[in-house]
């Protein structure tokens, strides 16, 4: 029960890997505020009460500033606290050509994928400040360390992400509050489902993450793992870091296999 005691806010929770998190966190001892616009959010719920664990549901926007405030005020008022924040909540943006997008197209990726946690930042570490540490963990990607795995908005705002957890780490010097980033590479979630489907439609599957070393895709499961280890004491020594979870992805530049000497 590597969180017996601990209450937290999960964004994204509706499905994918924020569902995932939610139930692994609930399932180690968390008490669990779910959050996302989906309905599928309710569906979280349900599977986390299921087993056993307590979760509070709420459809809401993870980038709206007094929606944050109000979500850190009510984990506090109805689980007692708040010691972990897991800001997940993402869009795609679309794979719109660099030159056909729009500034309305930047905002609105911008607004929900680093906009977003910086909210969940401000608002869930004064709460934990005050009771002397936490930690907050963001979901970027590796899209965020070097093109090649997004579009341009996305891109940016998962660099973002990465610079906002190593700024943020340094404004809480001292108060005993971490703030880290996961960087997964291409799971298969709710976000990235119509490429998998049409890859299979088109008998190519075999083929999704063959660029990566271990030349397969990664599951939601595998990313909540590492959210859980940020998120435990068992991190305790861990700010300030994006953490690449993408089966090697990023460890290498791009080559022709069984051309590298």
């Amino acid at each position: 029960m590597r969180l017996e005691g601990k209450r937290a806010i999960v964004t994204g929770a509706g499905s994918g890997i924020g569902r995932a998190s939610a139930i692994l966190f609930a399932s180690e001892g968390a008490q669990v505020l779910a959050v996302d616009l989906a309905d599928g959010v309710e569906e979280t719920r349900a599977a986390i009460e299921k087993a056993g664990g307590r979760c509070l549901a709420r459809k809401a926007d993870a980038a709206d500033e007094a929606t944050v405030k109000e979500l850190v005020g009510t984990c506090v008022r109805e689980l007692g606290g708040l010691e972990i924040v897991y800001a997940n909540a993402g869009i795609g943006g679309g794979l719109t050509p660099f030159f056909e997008q729009s500034a309305a197209d930047w905002q609105a990726v911008l607004r929900v994928n680093l906009i977003g946690p910086f909210l969940a930042i401000k608002y869930g570490a004064a709460v934990m400040r005050e009771k002397g540490g936490g930690s907050i963990v963001c979901t970027a990607s590796v899209a965020g360390i070097r093109s090649g795995a997004g579009g341009s908005p996305y891109s940016a705002s998962k660099a973002g992400v990465i610079s906002l957890v190593q700024t943020a780490a340094n404004q809480l010097a001292g108060t005993g509050v971490r703030v880290n980033a996961i960087c997964p590479g291409l799971i298969e979630t709710g976000m990235t489902k119509p490429m998998f489907d049409l890859a299979r439609a088109r008998g190519s599957d075999k083929k999704i993450g063959q660029l990566n070393p271990l030349k397969r895709a990664g599951q939601p499961i595998e990313i909540a793992r590492m959210a859980l280890f940020l998120a435990s004491d068992e991190a305790s020594y861990v700010n300030g870091q994006a953490i690449a979870v993408d089966g090697g992805l990023s460890s290498s530049h791009p080559f022709v296999p069984g051309r590298l000497a």
